[in-house]
């Protein structure tokens, strides 16, 4: 079992320079909550990069897909019309045709597929409170989640926040796996 000790701090350069004296010495920083980003947190933090842009490439493909499949099945498959003399089973000929409705489907399924797998990632969804560990992070503080595993280490840990600049820290009993 895992423990996270929060340590509040007032500026974001008492935060940044908190995060590296922590890891200097060798405590494990897991995630940090700011009221507005901080350029290199990130890369302090060893957040890996996100995949949202391949979801969003395969929600894109998907709709595309979509859209000209409909488009097939509708103009070809389902009620064939003799438009300018074209005929109905060359469908790469008609394809200029279905280019509008092409890329809405795209963008539309794109969009909304980003939507609802950043919702289901986060754990933002419709009556999910988040635990907020400070009332004023989303005003002017900057909270640091630590990960202690060894419960006999936590008092010394919390002295190697408060040590490192934090204003508070904080020891909630929030625990994870």
């Amino acid at each position: 079992m895992s423990r996270i000790i929060y340590g509040v701090y007032d500026d974001e350069t008492d935060l940044m320079t908190g995060i590296q004296n922590l890891l200097s010495k060798g405590v494990k920083c897991v995630d940090a909550q700011t009221p507005f980003p901080i350029h290199g947190i990130e890369k302090l933090l060893n957040v890996p990069r996100t995949r949202i842009s391949i979801a969003a490439f395969m929600y894109g493909a998907t709709g595309t897909t979509l859209a000209l499949l409909m488009t097939w099945y509708m103009m070809v498959h389902d009620w064939p019309i003799n438009i300018g003399g074209k005929p109905n089973f060359m469908f790469y000929m008609n394809l200029p045709a279905f280019i509008p409705v092409t890329f809405e489907s795209t963008v539309f399924c794109a969009a909304h597929g980003m939507v609802i797998t950043f919702l289901l990632r986060s754990k933002l969804l419709p009556g999910v409170t988040a635990p907020i560990p400070h009332p004023r992070i989303t005003d002017d503080k900057f909270v640091l989640h630590v990960s202690v595993k060894d419960e006999s280490k936590l008092d010394e840990t919390a002295n190697l926040i408060k040590g490192s600049g934090a204003s508070e820290v904080l020891m909630k009993s929030l625990q994870f796996a």
